[in-house]
């Protein structure tokens, strides 16, 4: 079923969520040594050829080969490369400390798989490497601008820090936000966000 929600959701626009790079996305980059990325949930492939047009080696997956399609072919027009796998949240595999940032970018994981999933992250992280989210939080209910309309799929301060635990991460950011969406068809208008950027231990 989710496969086929998003192939529909993909095949229906040129573009879903636009062609540019997510803006936090970008900023952040800006601000990291470039390496390994990994970028779950990637869909159409915007943050993931922008990475790559940098340098970054990335690995992307998602549910849909409608969205993996149209990366790679965006992905060929500027003339790079990515690896890019069909699979769910709890069927991708990386090795231990091989990745040196993850990108989860409204990349909405249902509450059961959750923490397991973001627990994996952290073993998949190299120490010093980074994690960057951003999401829609519970404030986004009610708002026309995208996201979950179940408030268990939106993110709080207080599960991240659950999930990113100071034990294991150094938060460098970690806040809520009313922002103004302008990311394709279906992020448009005022949206509640919440980002983070936390550096593994």
């Amino acid at each position: 079923m989710q496969a086929e929600f998003w192939n529909n959701r993909y095949l229906s626009h040129e573009t879903v969520y636009g062609d540019l790079p997510n803006a936090f996305f970008k900023q952040c980059l800006e601000n990291l040594h470039i390496g390994r990325l990994l970028l779950p949930a990637e869909g159409e492939g915007r943050n993931a050829v922008y990475a790559a047009t940098l340098g970054w080696e990335v690995t992307a997956f998602d549910y849909s080969h409608t969205a993996r399609e149209k990366a790679l072919k965006q992905a060929k027009s500027k003339d790079v490369s990515l690896s890019y796998e069909i699979c769910d949240f709890l069927s991708y595999i990386a090795p231990n400390q091989s990745m040196d940032a993850v990108a989860l970018i409204y990349a909405h994981i249902p509450p059961e798989t959750r923490p397991t999933f973001h627990q994996k992250i952290a073993n998949w992280v190299k120490p010093g490497g980074h994690v960057m989210l951003e999401a829609f939080n519970p404030l986004q209910l009610g708002l026309t601008s995208g996201g979950p309309k179940e408030l268990n799929m939106l993110y709080t301060p207080d599960m991240l820090m659950t999930d990113f635990p100071d034990s294991e991460w150094d938060i460098t950011m970690l806040k809520t936000l009313e922002t103004e969406l302008n990311e394709g068809p279906f992020h448009q208008g005022k949206a509640q966000i919440i980002r983070l950027l936390a550096r593994r231990r």
